[in-house]
């Protein structure tokens, strides 16, 4: 066990000192496994991971997912969807604030990336915050938070890898994601609320849409509803009707989804050449990056099992005697600390592999600890020094300090522990979907 806790260590130091998480995972792995193992042995598994990543069918769902949403994101999708938006909310007080944190929910659901959502959505609902004088902490806070439900409304690339990581059922996990996503947009409206309530000047109220208005917007989001349709409808059965009858997997899924967002991006006039060449070129890139911190995430677990930490864990719990819950909440501790000062993927690739093997050995669901360490880890995606979402936010908008965003986001990253605690002590809710599969 010693080995292995001096690996993890290693690992924070690698990090903190700059290095690619990627890379000081892989390289302290690598170390480790030849310690304990020999230097061939070591260089066989990794040569080894390197093949098997490559040619595993069920990380093409990655690529995919990823080409899906840049599609989109060519297609103008988000426009559309934060005028609906904006239609019915927007005349309430903090109105503008509502209608970005529901657009970014409905782009979440045909894209998958929280980085993406907030990118994309600062450029469509900044302006027109601005325009009726919100306040830049709330304009921006909402924006943040909001780019959060990304990674957990399906369809969710941060889910995929935790399904290959635990080889857990990615449909089900992308169905329990459904309510704690939902749930997740009520608390960041209700945290708008607590906001104008506070400090009325912060989002005035905007312009009341006629409902003709109103009906019109609706039209411009059939292609959202579309895709939405049929990426999750045909991966839950419900295109298995005649004279369909189609189910998919969530690799044909994400296929589905990646060549329904091209033709729509394409019926619209947003493509040519050069831009699907743009959107090639960078879903190739990001699918890179993505791979390499699977692999070093993989040659570190490895190390991890062989060196008998998570072994160690359990037999540590047991004789301390703690309940399963008091374990759970002393993990997710853990994870809000690192949530500090880690990227959130990084987060995930190097915890769960340690973390997991006790978590279901006392007995809890892997969708469910799944569902729990995506929320966790959306919050840590606003929470400083480190959070992601902020640092997007600044690097968009630019003439807001991320002083200012992090002052805006402080409602928002709290009504999330509060949306922790109940999806902790109401399991239910995580896991009444799937389990009605």
């Amino acid at each position: 066990m010693l080995i292995s806790v001096l690996g993890l260590g290693a690992v924070l130091i690698l990090v903190f000192l700059r290095m690619p998480i990627a890379i000081a995972m892989g390289l302290v792995g690598f170390a480790g496994y030849a310690e304990v193992r020999g230097f061939r042995a070591s260089i066989s598994m990794v040569g080894r991971l390197v093949i098997d990543t490559a040619q595993d069918y069920g990380l093409s769902v990655v690529p995919l997912f990823i080409l899906m949403g840049l599609f989109v994101n060519k297609g103008g999708l988000s426009r559309e969807l934060y005028q609906v938006s904006n239609a019915f909310l927007g005349h309430f007080r903090g109105g503008l604030a509502m209608a970005t944190i529901v657009a970014c929910a409905g782009f979440s659901a045909i894209c998958g990336s929280s980085l993406a959502t907030a990118a994309t959505m600062s450029k469509v609902a900044m302006p027109q915050m601005r325009k009726y004088n919100y306040a830049d902490s709330l304009s921006t806070a909402s924006i943040a938070a909001g780019g959060t439900l990304g990674i957990l409304i399906p369809p969710s690339v941060i889910l995929v890898i935790y399904g290959l990581l635990t080889e857990t059922s990615i449909g089900k996990l992308f169905i329990a994601g459904i309510i704690p996503g939902l749930l997740g947009v009520v608390l960041y409206l209700v945290a708008v609320r607590f906001t104008v309530l506070r400090n009325p000047k912060a989002g005035p109220a905007g312009e009341r849409t006629s409902w003709a208005d109103r009906a019109r917007a609706l039209q411009g989001v059939w292609a959202v509803l579309l895709l939405f349709f049929i990426v999750i409808g045909g991966l839950y059965g419900a295109l298995n009707v005649w004279p369909l009858n189609l189910t998919f997997s969530p690799t044909e899924a994400a296929g589905m989804g990646a060549a329904g967002a091209f033709l729509i991006a394409l019926s619209r006039g947003r493509l040519n050449l050069s831009e699907t060449m743009q959107v090639l070129i960078e879903t190739v890139q990001t699918t890179a990056s993505l791979f390499a911190v699977l692999i070093g995430a993989w040659v570190f677990s490895n190390f991890v099992n062989i060196a008998g930490l998570p072994e160690a864990l359990r037999t540590m719990v047991s004789s301390a005697g703690l309940a399963p819950m008091v374990v759970m909440l002393m993990i997710l501790g853990v994870y809000i600390i690192l949530g500090c000062v880690f990227e959130s993927l990084s987060m995930l690739l190097l915890t769960v592999p340690i973390f997991f093997p006790l978590v279901i050995s006392l007995g809890f669901d892997p969708v469910w600890f799944g569902i729990i360490v995506v929320v966790v880890t959306e919050i840590s995606l606003i929470t400083p020094p480190v959070g992601l979402n902020v640092f997007v936010l600044k690097g968009v908008v630019g003439d807001v300090t991320t002083a200012t965003i992090f002052k805006g986001v402080t409602p928002f990253w709290i009504v999330d522990i509060i949306r922790l605690a109940v999806l902790v002590f109401v399991p239910w809710l995580v896991l009444f979907l799937p389990n009605s599969m």
